[in-house]
């Protein structure tokens, strides 16, 4: 499990005494791995009675171009900055690069956390 809790090193380098273990609202979850296909979400429970919207596959993308907005169908990812297998395995993450009907776009929203693939083009 990820823990979400406070760093056990202080700014200076030095080891912090743990007061507690790990809480149940500290754990994180397992990162959910967008991938290219056709569009699937999950919701789940979050805390504070809300709900977090999961893109588990997407192959639509809101591509703005300068002023206008258009959808636009996702082909494949063509490069990811923060992981060089997540290209491969077509992984959308923020950042990442995507071939899109319009052309390259890259990646500005975060599909595992708000559902949808939000994209500017890249010249």
């Amino acid at each position: 499990m990820q823990d979400q809790g406070r760093s056990p090193r202080k700014r200076t380098g030095g080891r912090r005494r743990a007061n507690h273990k790990k809480k149940k609202h500290e754990l994180g979850r397992q990162s959910t791995e967008t991938q290219v296909g056709e569009r699937k979400l999950k919701v789940v429970h979050s805390r504070g009675n809300t709900r977090k919207v999961r893109a588990v596959t997407s192959n639509v993308a809101s591509v703005a171009d300068g002023a206008e907005t258009v959808e636009a169908t996702i082909e494949q990812v063509t490069e990811n900055p923060s992981n060089p297998n997540y290209a491969r395995r077509n992984i959308i993450t923020k950042g990442a690069i995507v071939e899109t009907s319009e052309g390259q776009a890259r990646v500005t929203s975060r599909p595992g956390q708000d559902g949808q693939v939000n994209a500017v083009l890249v010249e």
